[in-house]
């Protein structure tokens, strides 16, 4: 919130008389009724993700069971021969709501009287940007190096095999000048795997994204949105991509061991060590990670031990990746 504070002088002309006699300063300290606007770094995951079963969880700890439909097998027939009957038994996989994110702040009385603004719904609003970037790089940490072993590496294409994606080893350097060609290979791998056409997205870097606008034919390929882009960060298409750019995709810091999350909260995830700096790219298709996520809690109460009040808030979320050959990664440098 800004202010202004006394301590401005204005000059007195000489044998000029103030009665009572001028201090020098005179402007009083105001609360500004407007509050400086805050930048929030786009949230992307809740867009690229199967959510299909958040309506079933409550809260953490709660688990849900996923069936997978099950193929069914295809024979020859032969003319007055006995058909074979299957009984299709559907595999199920399980997401586990295994992680929690919370907040808590308080609102003094005499603050909220003196700033003017509903402060109380603006840092609620706050909080929720806060929590929706958070959970975004927590998400996108846990699950951008699942895809499946034939969507990555020096050697990715499940009935090809020649298409190199680059490792934390060796990182393709990716520049103007090939960054179409990589993009286009992500969806040959995706291709390889039958994935379908529709909902599928690549999630980049702002960095790849300068490098794309470089490229010679990004004209042609990359098609603007009738509105300026949203805080999901969805910028248009390239091929049958959907292209989001996020702050929040995984990097590895030269000669580093570790991959760590965007917003630096987590370094496990092992990596081969290399000179430059390495960035991982997202390519892959709704159905690859399933997402729930849901505020469990959201309280206000009255502050016991001064005037003001209190305001806490819970949100429980899990995330898997249940369509490993949905999903494809990039590696850079």
């Amino acid at each position: 919130m800004t202010t202004i504070t006394a301590g401005a002088v204005i000059p007195v002309a000489s044998g000029f008389n103030t009665t009572p006699a001028y201090s020098g300063t005179f402007i009083p300290t105001i609360w500004s009724a407007k509050l400086n606007a805050k930048f929030y770094a786009s949230s992307t995951f809740a867009s690229i993700c199967n959510k299909n079963w958040e309506g079933d969880i409550a809260n953490l700890g709660d688990k849900v069971i996923i069936n997978n439909i099950p193929s069914i097998s295809i024979a020859d027939y032969v003319v007055g021969g006995n058909l074979n009957y299957q009984t299709p038994v559907p595999n199920t996989i399980e997401m586990v709501v295994d992680r929690a994110k919370s907040f808590a702040f308080q609102v003094s009385d005499v603050l909220d009287y003196q700033a003017k603004p509903a402060l109380m719904s603006l840092f609620s609003d706050d909080a929720g940007q806060q929590m929706r970037v958070v959970m975004d790089s927590t998400c996108i940490y846990r699950t951008f190096a699942n895809a499946a072993a034939a969507n990555q590496g020096a050697t990715a294409g499940v009935r090809s095999g020649l298409f190199a994606l680059g490792t934390t080893g060796t990182p393709i350097a990716l520049t103007s000048a090939n960054v179409l060609q990589k993009v286009l290979e992500l969806a040959s791998v995706l291709d390889e795997q039958n994935v379908p056409d529709s909902g599928r997205y690549l999630l980049i870097d702002p960095l790849t994204r300068t490098l794309l606008l470089q490229s010679n034919i990004a004209q042609a390929y990359l098609t603007g949105d009738a509105t300026s882009p949203v805080r999901n960060g969805l910028i248009g298409r390239i091929d049958r991509f959907d292209i989001y750019v996020s702050n929040q995709l995984p990097y590895a810091a030269a000669n580093a061991t570790v991959w760590t999350s965007g917003d630096g909260a987590e370094a496990t995830i092992s990596a081969t060590t290399n000179a430059a700096r390495r960035r991982a790219i997202i390519a892959g298709q709704t159905t690859a990670i399933a997402f729930a996520s849901q505020m469990a809690k959201t309280e206000t109460l009255r502050n016991p031990t001064d005037f003001g009040d209190l305001v806490r808030g819970l949100n429980v979320f899990g995330h898997k990746v249940v369509k490993p050959e949905a999903l494809a990664l990039l590696v850079v440098s």
